[in-house]
C-alpha cells in the first residue's frame, strides 16, 4: 500500500480509538470492552456515547465548513464562523436566555437550540441574499463580519440590562458544550450537518475550479455565482446546525484545513475534504477526552483553543517569512 493509503487508515483507527476512549473517560473510569453494570451502561447510552457521537459530527461539520470558506474566500485565516452564523445563533440564545420569561437553558435545551436555529438561519439568509447581489467575495466577507458585528452588539446591550442568572446562563452557552446535547438533538443535529455534507461533497470539481481563481473557473463552464450561493448554504447548515446545539467552538474550522493540507501534501478537496473530516473529529474527540480528564470538566472551546490558536500563529508567522 501506498503511504496516502496508511494515512487514510490511521485516520480511521484513530478515530475508533479516541471515540472508545471518550466513552470511558469521564468523572466514573469505565474499562474498555470490559463488561460493564448496569448502571455503567446507563452512563453510557444516556451521556457519553451521545457526547462521543456529538464530538465527531461536530468535529467533521466545522471542519469542511472551514474548509470551504478558505476556497471561497481564498484567506487562510478564513473559518466557518466568517459568515456571522455564529453571531446570529448567539444572538438568538441571547434573546431568549435574557428576555425569555422563565426559560433556561436546562429546563428548556431545546427551546435555547431553536432560538439559536433561528438565529443562524436568519443570518445565513441575509447572506445568501448578498451572495446573489455581490459578485465580489471581499464584499461578502465585509457583509458577513458587519451583520456578526451588528449581531454582536445587540448581544452586548441585552448583557448590560440582563439579571445575573440569565446572563450566567448565555455565557456557559457560549463557552461551548457537548454533554448537553441528548438522543433527539443529536439525530436533528446530525441530518443538518448530513445535509451540509452532502451539498459540500456536490461542490467538489467547482471548489477545484475556484483554486486557480474565478476567471479560470468561468472558463471552465463553472458558474462562480451560483457555487458561492451553495458554499454559504453548506457553510451555515454546517456551522450553524453545530452552533445551535453545542454553542460556538473555536478555532477548529480554521486550524484543521490547514492539518489535512499538510499531511495529504495536496489541494485537491476530493482528498482534502475527507481528510478534514476525519482529523476535525479526531482533534474534537482528544479535545473532549482532556477535557474529561480536568477535575472541573472544562468546556470544549477552552481545549480547542489551545491547540488551535499555536497553529494560527504558525501560519501567520510562516506567511510573513514566506513573503
Amino acid at each position: 500500500m501506498g503511504k496516502k493509503a496508511w494515512i487514510w487508515i490511521g485516520l480511521v483507527v484513530a478515530v475508533l480509538l479516541l471515540a472508545e476512549l471518550d466513552v470511558c473517560c469521564g468523572s466514573m473510569w469505565l474499562v474498555p470492552f470490559g463488561k460493564w453494570s448496569p448502571i455503567e451502561e446507563q452512563i453510557v447510552w444516556q451521556l457519553r456515547l451521545p457526547k462521543m457521537l456529538t464530538a465527531i459530527v461536530a468535529g467533521i461539520a466545522l471542519s469542511v465548513s472551514g474548509t470551504m470558506m478558505q476556497t471561497l474566500f481564498r484567506n487562510p485565516l478564513a473559518g466557518p464562523y466568517i459568515l456571522g452564523v455564529s453571531s446570529g445563533a448567539s444572538l438568538g440564545v441571547a434573546l431568549i436566555t435574557m428576555l425569555g420569561a422563565g426559560c433556561t437553558m436546562l429546563g428548556a435545551g431545546g427551546t435555547v437550540a431553536v432560538a439559536a436555529i433561528i438565529g443562524s438561519t436568519g443570518v445565513l439568509l441575509l447572506m445568501l441574499a448578498v451572495a446573489r447581489k455581490v459578485r465580489d467575495n471581499v464584499s461578502l466577507l465585509i457583509v458577513g463580519m458587519m451583520l456578526g458585528s451588528i449581531a454582536g452588539a445587540i448581544v452586548s446591550v441585552l448583557q448590560n440590562i440582563a439579571n445575573p442568572d440569565a446572563l450566567k446562563l448565555f455565557i456557559v452557552w457560549t463557552l461551548g458544550s457537548l454533554g448537553s446535547v441528548n438522543g433527539s438533538q443529536l439525530a436533528v443535529m446530525s441530518a443538518i450537518v448530513a445535509v451540509g455534507m452532502i451539498i459540500a461533497l456536490l461542490l467538489i470539481k467547482p471548489m477545484n475550479g475556484l483554486l486557480l481563481g474565478e476567471n479560470y473557473a468561468r472558463g471552465l463552464g463553472i458558474k462562480v455565482e451560483t457555487i458561492r450561493v451553495w458554499l454559504v448554504v453548506a457553510t451555515g447548515l454546517l456551522a450553524g446546525g453545530v452552533t445551535a446545539f453545542c454553542g460556538p467552538i473555536a478555532f477548529v474550522g480554521v486550524a484543521v484545513p490547514h492539518i489535512a493540507r499538510g499531511v495529504m501534501q495536496t489541494s485537491n478537496h476530493r482528498e482534502i475534504i475527507p481528510a478534514a473530516a476525519l482529523i476535525g473529529a479526531n482533534l474534537v474527540l482528544a479535545c473532549d477526552i482532556l477535557c474529561s480528564l480536568s477535575t472541573y470538566p472544562l468546556p470544549i472551546s477552552t481545549m480547542t483553543a489551545l491547540f488551535g490558536a499555536p497553529i494560527i500563529i504558525w501560519i501567520i508567522v510562516r506567511k510573513k517569512l514566506d513573503d
